[in-house]
Order: structure tokens, then sequence, then C-alpha cells
């Protein structure tokens, strides 16, 4: 199908209620095996949740689709065992660069602080990310069934029915909770009598993936109105294996299916490249912008994520990060629901977050949408003249909008969120997602996120052990055996060692730094690496009280 890559097919395996005739029932049932379907299935199994794929297919997604990979991804990708793999094969890069006609006006850097671990970007097409993840799947003991497709859900208080066809035939199977992940279309969202409401912009852009061999930096260049494809817009990324992606604005007026025609895509590519350049066309596609959202994430025990959940336009690399983030939100309180450490109105808490994440994600989009295609005469001329300006004004430059790129969210006003205590800066705050640095952990260098488990965490931070009162060293160990036990890792400026404790060296400082941290400071973090609480200093009851308010148990008890 591919020229770059072979797909395989996955074997269907008779599942055994078809044999039993038995409705069995599962404890976490994922419909979808893309991205975030595998992603949140990987997640579920590590932190020890019973779970089951289903999907209606037996290979990976067709095309490149899902491109870029930001850092907060790769972030979470690294704690499903993935992250090296996507960086390997992936094309790793920083800078953006965005052109006027001919000129280049505004460039722009995703990572302007050094050491992280992972960067600002990878582009990976999306059968790459797909195959490892599944890979990954297989290889902690995920259960996946493939060619199985949800045709009927019956939901009741405690468990929903699902009816599945197979090519051996159909059963039936219950989930004590379902998550949704069955793509933009979703039929699990239409068989539920559930909508997206949004708006879909009047334009087209085609994708094409071409096979060349250039020396272009691994960089993503936007051209408006470049000579070779006049009055419109053209994206170009380099992805794995010398294939580059190109978008070609065409307008609402474009036949998709003529413009999917090789005599016409390869023409506009020409144009762009050169006659002399050599390319083959990988593949080809044509899409409209899209901006919607369910208005709710949670009904009963279906929960969606991903584009089940919500659609953004792909320019600012939005929806499978966004997607993936939702799983990375959900798991960890499902495994509190299902072990009976929390409520179930937690899992409120996952559509509250990840709708506020969503509308932001939405309205930058839309931003980015009405400035690349802008809908008059009079939003055209004001879009050029800031592209005109960008070149030598500041104030201009931060008007250009080709795509502002996906940042995770920062769940400030989340209720599960714990005030600060007086005397912070403006580093890193609850809600915000955690900041990584380098590390010494007794002579191997690391970074933090190597020592981040799902689970709750605490950050001591210290000049040197000995400042660490013997009271706070039993506080912290009492913490681990709390119901919901607190991780604590001592994060000290100078190198040393701790019998019982995880010392890390902030080896740079950087730490200390971006937490904007004072001696014996203490920031706690949830399973999902957002800051929940933070205090000038550690106070055992006060962080069992964060814990339980992160957990949505307000009465202060499971």
């Amino acid at each position: 199908m591919l020229s770059t890559y072979q797909y395989q097919k996955f074997p269907f395996v008779t599942p055994p209620e078809l044999q039993t005739k038995e409705v069995t029932r599962r404890k976490v049932v994922i419909v979808g095996a893309g991205p975030v379907g595998l992603a949140a299935a990987i997640d579920c199994h590590l932190q020890g949740l019973d779970v089951l794929v289903v999907d209606d297919d037996d290979t990976v997604s067709v095309g490149s689709r899902g491109l870029c990979y930001a850092k907060r991804t790769l972030e979470i990708l690294d704690r499903l065992g993935v992250a090296s793999a996507v960086r390997n094969k992936g094309v790793e890069w920083n800078v953006g660069r965005t052109f006027f006609r001919k000129d280049e006006v505004f460039n722009f850097n995703l990572l302007p602080a050094p050491d992280h671990k992972h960067p600002g970007m990878v582009n990976l097409q999306q059968y790459y990310l797909e195959d490892f993840l599944v890979q990954r799947a297989m290889e902690v003991g995920v259960e996946l069934r493939w060619k199985s497709r949800v045709t009927a859900i019956q939901q009741g208080d405690d468990f929903s029915t699902l009816q599945i066809s197979t090519p051996e035939g159909e059963y039936g199977l219950q989930a004590d909770w379902l998550i949704a992940c069955d793509g933009a279309r979703s039929p699990l969202r239409h068989m539920l009598g559930l909508e997206v409401e949004g708006k879909v912009f009047m334009d087209r852009f085609l994708i094409a993936d071409v096979v060349m061999k250039a020396d272009f930096p691994a960089e993503r260049w936007f051209w408006f109105d470049p000579p070779f494809h006049p009055n419109q817009s053209v994206l170009l990324h380099r992805e794995a294996d010398n294939v580059w992606r190109i978008d070609f604005q065409l307008g609402w007026d474009a036949d998709p299916v003529e413009e999917r025609k090789p005599e016409n895509v390869i023409p506009r590519i020409k144009a762009m490249l050169g006659d002399d350049r050599e390319f083959e066309l990988e593949w080809v596609s044509v899409y409209t912008f899209q901006c919607r959202r369910m208005e709710k994430f949670r009904h009963g025990r279906v929960l969606f994520a991903g584009d089940a959940a919500h659609q953004v336009s792909p320019f600012g690399a939005r929806g499978a990060n966004s997607g993936i983030q939702d799983a990375d939100n959900l798991v960890w309180k499902l495994k509190l629901v299902v072990d009976g450490k929390a409520a179930d109105s937690l899992l409120d808490t996952y559509s509250d977050e990840r709708v506020f994440a969503a509308d932001e994600n939405l309205l930058n989009s839309t931003r980015s949408t009405d400035f690349i295609t802008p809908k008059s005469a009079v939003s055209k001329c004001f879009r050029n003249a800031v592209l005109s300006l960008a070149q030598e004004h500041a104030f201009a430059r931060k008007l250009v909008n080709s795509g502002r790129l996906s940042v995770p969210a920062i769940l400030s006003e989340s209720n599960l969120n714990t005030e600060d205590s007086e005397g912070f800066d403006t580093a890193i705050r609850a809600g915000a997602p955690f900041e990584d640095g380098p590390v010494i952990d007794q002579k191997k260098s690391a970074f933090l996120i190597d020592y981040l488990r799902p689970v709750f965490h605490g950050l001591y931070f210290c000049d040197t052990v000995s400042d660490i009162p013997d009271a706070h060293l039993a506080a912290i160990k009492a913490l681990e055996q709390e119901t919901i036990p607190v991780a604590t890792i001592i994060i000290s400026k100078q190198e040393s060692s701790l019998d019982g404790h995880l010392v890390l060296t902030d080896i740079k400082g950087l730490l200390h730094q971006r937490y904007g941290t004072g001696n014996g400071s203490y920031h706690l973090l949830r399973p999902d690496q957002h800051l929940a609480a933070r205090w000038q200093q550690f106070e055992f009851n006060q962080v069992c009280r964060a814990v339980q308010t992160a957990c949505g148990n307000s009465s202060g008890v499971a």
C-alpha cells in the first residue's frame, strides 16, 4: 500500500464467548485501537486494571494522519514505554518558520529552555506510533481483539452490555467501564444518541506525503501566499523514511475527488519543488477543518476520549496530543474508583478538566484557522498587513498565527487543586504539568521524569539532606503507608544519599529554579504528573488533605 511501510495484518482470534455462548463481564473495555485507545489500554494494564480492547479493523491507520507529537505527549509515552521507539524512528524538531510570499517573517523555538529529556516535537507517521503501541500492548499482556465491531450498546447502572460482531458470529460482552476511543465518527456516540457541537470551516486542504531526498532542515515551514501556490497557504514537514508532508490549501470549491488524482497533485508539488527534484507520491488525502466537541465526556459508565469526544483542525498538532492527554487524565482516576479509594464522581472531573482543555484547543484552532483562511477581503487585508510588518516589528510577530502548537492545559481552576500557601513566585503552579530537569542518582545521570510512576509523588526540595529534620523523614515514610500512598523524592542541591529514601541531585539547580522552591518546600504531583499542591514547608497533615482533595474526596476520606 505504501512504498516505505509494510502493513501488518493482526489475526482474528476466536473469543471464548463465541465458544461458551456466555456473556462475560470485564472491568474496563476500550473500543478503538488507535493511539488514544492503545495508550489508555497500556496505562490501564500497567496500573493493574483488567482491560480489553476491541477494534473493527485488523491493522494500523492508513496514511500519515496524526504526525506531530509534542513534548508533553512524549513524556506520557515515556511512562508507557514507547517514547524511545518514537524518538528513534521519528524526526525531532524545535524550530518553526513562517514565510509571506518569498520572505521569512517569523520563527519560533518550542524548547527555548535547555536540559529537558524530550524535544519540543517529534514528527512520525501515525501508523508507526500505532505499531509501537500495539507491540507494547502485546508485550505487557493487553488483550486485543481485532475484527470486532460493536453493533449495539445497552447502559445499566452497574455496567454496559455490548453486542459485538466478528467474522465468526456475534456475542455479548459486559463492561463495568467503557472507554470510547472510536474516532471522530464514533459509532458508540451515535448509538447513545449523543452529538458533537461546534463549527465546520468552509475550506479544504490537500495532504500529499512524498518520498524524496532533500537537504531541508528538520523544521516546520509554513507559507502564506507563496509564488508556487498564490493566494493560498502551504505547510511542509519532514517525516521518517525520507517522507515529506506537504499541505496545500485548496479552497472550499475544490473537488476532493479530482484534487486527489495524481495528475492534479504532481503539478502542485513540482511548482513548489522545481522540475529537477525527484519524488514519489506516497499518500494523498483531502480534509476540512472542524472544531467541535461533545458537551461532556462522561455519560454514566461510558467515557469518551480523543476524536470521539472532540475534533480540532490539524494546524497546531492538537488532535492526537490532546487525545493521549485525555487517556493520561482518565486512567489514574478510574484506577482509584475501581479500587474503592475514590467515589465515581471523580470521573466527572475527567470530563470537567478535559472539556476545559478541549475548549482551549478549540479556541486556538479556531483562531489559527481564521488567520490561515480569512473569510473576507477585510480579514485578508489585515492578515497580509500583519505578515508584512512581522519581518521588522516584534508587535506584529505576536499576531502571526500559522497554528499555535500543542501545549498541555494548565488546570488552574480544577476542583482537585489545593490553594497555594503564601510566598511562591510565578513558577509552576497548581494545575500545571510537572517541569522536567537533569538529575544525578548516585553518579548516574538521568532526568526527573525517569523516576515518576503513575502514583502520587511528593518532591521535597532541600539544599542538602542534612537540612531535613528527622520528623520530616519519618512523615515521608508514613505517607508511603497511607491508603492512597505518596512516594516522596528528595531533590537536593548537593550530591548525597540517605538510607531508605530516594535522593536526586539537582545537578544544575534547574529544578529548584523551575519550581521556585526554598529549602524544605514540598510539591505534590498527581499520578498524571500535574501539580496538585505546593507548600513552602512540608507538613504531613496538609499533604494528606491535599491528596484527598486531588482524589475528589472532599470529606477527607475515601
